[in-house]
């Protein structure tokens, strides 16, 4: 058996192609012919990408020539016998500006090494090596290098030898190369640094500020030491983007640089918030799924689809505790936190798929559901970030109401990470529910066969009434109404709806979404139809909501619309708005105060 380390070489040979070139050698191949392959998906995202389809070519060679290479089936490949070191060379095509795969063109490189990284059938465990180069010319002079990958003979933020303990290890390291903007802080001792790609004028030293608080709260909610020995934030700023995926030590984020903090502004603003949560939801990753894991993450199997129930756990208790730790490091008031709130359960509510998929189910099946989207997703699924959450949220609040505030879901999360994170031992599917209800000190059974396997509505408003915050729901006042903070809304009459989200289009009002029991659909309206006309007067995406309200819901409308290239008509109904929007206020008595400022502010 082989104890040579694997050894890599990534270079960006043609940027403005696209291409990496990367070599694997191997000291001891396989006598019988060595297989290798490329993941099919990447940990955090439940999803075939398929990241074999970009491998453009592909080439095997030892000291006496050509080495004959045979694909045995989509990712995998396997040489012909050889002795003596054997050399793998492949192109990859890279032009994914996403946090999943890889990217690469004039202006910078990044990757994941899923994307890019072969590999070796039997050496998995073995340590691996990679020589990361600079791409050739000297317009790629003031290139550098940013990962969270230990150097071995690289410089800070150089181009050179970097290791990983193993296989493992290596692909969960993505890496930054081009020239960017950086600050760091150290969070309880523990280096972070914050790299960020792409034009921006952000307030680096604020950010680094509002982090540094951030990340001590969820060291401290954990424990200290932290899990890392360094830490990174890999963000790329373009016009727009929100998306993040979550690493041992790093984390790579995508955000509109107007979500960055702006130079002079003293208030927080939604978009700075917005990607503040970002950055919470991928650090509290750094526990809770990358190390306390389910056991078919234990560990992960990246030929093939790996099932769990547990996302709502892994990834609806971390969007909890995402915005919380905001409030709770005290970056935003507990006013900010109920408007989050009340915005998140407003969401929940007006997915109608909520009535029709258990959040079990959607773990299951985010393989074939979440991550593949249609028109009629709003009316068949249910986010196991979102429901979740707020099963998270109902979970903390019921701990906190049966053991009268001595214990929380904190002390889960600390139990789940003395017993599964620190050990690796991956978590059976009930695990959270039987550590919960030891916490809880009785059984939460019924509890969670509510809000895991049924579609039935969460015991939202009486468990935040006692925890010192009033939910009222109401019908939206318009398409921009969010939900969030109790305003003076009084008794108005709900506004008309068409039942339809819709977007912009050239000729008229394009329906993206019909959801379930709505006008639209009563009236034979599908997503992609463009109503061109109400009543024979031009309807726009601007003057839809003004045009609806002039009819009642007696009314019987004559729309005329096209689907594909065939105009048609159709007689519409307008329905009052459902009560689906939430508000949240804080109760001022002096129980409501006590218990909440324990909740928030610990």
């Amino acid at each position: 058996m082989s104890t040579h380390p694997v050894r890599y070489r990534i270079t960006p040979v043609q940027p403005e192609a696209h291409l990496f070139e990367v070599t694997c050698t191997i000291a001891d191949p396989d006598p019988d012919g060595q297989q290798l392959s490329l993941p099919v998906w990447i940990p955090g995202s439940y999803l075939i990408r398929e990241f074999a389809r970009n491998v453009v070519s592909i080439q095997a060679a030892t000291r006496a020539g050509k080495v004959a290479v045979r694909k045995i089936d989509k990712s995998t490949w396997r040489c012909a016998p050889v002795t003596g070191r054997l050399v793998i060379t492949v192109t990859v095509y890279a032009h994914d500006l996403s946090v999943r795969s890889a990217h690469l063109d004039r202006s910078h490189g990044f990757f994941n090494g899923t994307s890019v990284f072969l590999r070796v059938h039997g050496q998995e465990h073995l340590p691996c090596e990679v020589d990361i180069r600079r791409p050739a010319g000297t317009a790629y002079r003031a290139w550098q290098v940013a990962t969270a990958m230990p150097r071995l003979d690289a410089p800070a933020y150089g181009f050179g030898l970097y290791g990983a303990a193993d296989y493992d290890a290596l692909i969960d390291h993505p890496v930054e190369m081009g020239t960017f903007a950086r600050t760091s802080f150290r969070a309880h001792g523990v280096p972070h640094d914050v790299v960020i790609t792409g034009r921006q004028d952000a307030d680096l030293d604020r950010l680094a500020r509002d982090l540094k608080r951030l990340c001590e709260a969820q060291i401290d909610l954990f424990g200290r030491p932290a899990p890392m020995k360094y830490y990174l934030f890999l963000v790329t700023a373009l016009g727009e983007g929100y998306s993040g995926l979550e690493h041992r030590a790093s984390t790579a984020l995508l955000c509109g640089r107007d979500d960055l903090p702006q130079r002079g502004a003293k208030d927080m603003g939604d978009r700075y918030r917005g990607f503040l949560g970002l950055c919470s939801h991928e650090y509290f990753h750094t526990w809770n799924v990358k190390r306390i894991k389910p056991a078919a993450f234990a560990p992960y199997d990246l030929r093939q689809e790996s099932y769990t129930r547990l996302l709502w756990a892994m990834e609806g208790i971390t969007s909890y505790y995402d915005d919380l730790m905001l409030v709770r490091c005290g970056l935003i008031d507990e006013s900010g936190y109920a408007e989050l709130l009340g915005r998140a359960i407003t969401t929940h509510f007006r997915t109608g798929g909520r009535l029709v998929q258990t959040v079990e189910e959607a773990s299951f099946d985010a393989w074939i559901k979440y991550y593949r989207q249609d028109e009629n997703s709003p009316n068949a699924l249910v986010s196991y970030y979102l429901k979740g959450s707020l099963v998270a949220l109902c979970l903390d609040l019921m701990i906190r109401q049966r053991t009268r505030g001595r214990k929380s879901l904190d002390d889960v999360m600390r139990i789940l990470w003395e017993r599964h994170g620190r050990t690796g031992v991956g978590l059976d599917e009930d695990a959270v529910e039987r550590i919960a209800s030891d916490i809880a000190g009785t059984s939460l059974k019924r509890y969670f066969e509510l809000a895991l396997r049924s579609t039935d509505e969460l015991p939202l408003t009486a468990l935040m009434a006692h925890a010192g915050l009033d939910l009222h729901l109401r019908a939206a006042t318009g398409s921009s109404d969010k939900g969030g903070l109790s305003s003076k809304q009084g008794s108005k009459p709900a506004p008309l709806t068409l039942g339809a989200r819709t977007t912009e289009d050239a000729t008229g009002v394009k329906l993206t979404h019909v959801l379930t029991n709505g006008a639209a659909m009563a009236a034979g309206l599908s997503a992609g139809d463009v109503m061109v006309a109400l009543d024979g007067l031009r309807v726009t995406a601007r003057n839809l909501e003004q045009r609806l309200s002039r009819y009642t819901p007696a009314s019987q409308i004559s729309v005329h619309f096209f689907r594909r290239d065939e105009l048609h008509t159709t007689t519409l109904s307008p329905r009052s708005a459902p009560i689906d929007t939430a508000d949240l206020g804080l109760r001022n008595d002096a129980a409501s105060k006590r218990r909440r400022h324990a909740w928030l502010r610990r």
